[in-house]
């Protein structure tokens, strides 16, 4: 199963993918889509949908995992990550790839196995399951991968659910 991970943002999208194929999930690529500096939100949207598409083609995930917008106090930031999220889950559609979301409590709790984890605390769990040297940079990208290492977990859980 190779999973495509996806940190939602309009400025900076983080993006991970991991195989895990004999429950040992193994890194395949990652990085940050930047957009352009100061464009207007639209050209930042199909900037990320496009940039999204060739990551699809290029991966071929099995599943796209995507973590929730957090709203805290910042309500125009949680709107500009859902903006970013709908064009992850619209463009997991489009190629007719299933798309999961899971909350930041979600995923520290999977990765770290406790929910109100440090970004650090994250980066490193994520560099020490996936058997790196270093731990992955920048955040953007170090929270993809754990979006997809939670989707693995949650996986896998719920097979073994299913099977009693």
């Amino acid at each position: 199963m190779k999973i495509l991970g996806i940190d939602p943002g309009t400025i900076a999208m983080g993006y991970g993918v991991i195989e895990s194929s004999d429950g040992e999930p193994v890194l395949i690529d990652y990085g940050v889509l930047n957009t352009p500096a100061r464009s207007p939100v639209g050209e930042r949207l199909s900037f990320l949908y496009n940039n999204l598409l060739e990551i699809i083609s290029k991966s071929q995930p099995d599943a796209i995992a995507i973590e929730q917008p957090f709203v805290a106090k910042n309500a125009k930031s949680a709107l500009a990550i859902g903006r970013a999220q709908a064009v992850a889950i619209l463009t997991a559609a489009n190629r007719g790839i299933p798309s999961y979301e899971y909350t930041p409590t979600q995923i520290k709790q999977s990765v770290t196995g406790y929910g109100a984890s440090s970004k650090e605390q994250v980066q490193e769990m994520v560099r020490l399951q996936l058997g790196l040297e270093t731990a992955p940079e920048p955040n953007d990208a170090s929270d993809a991968l754990a979006v997809a290492l939670c989707h693995i977990g949650e996986t896998h859980v719920n097979n073994l659910l299913s099977r009693q």
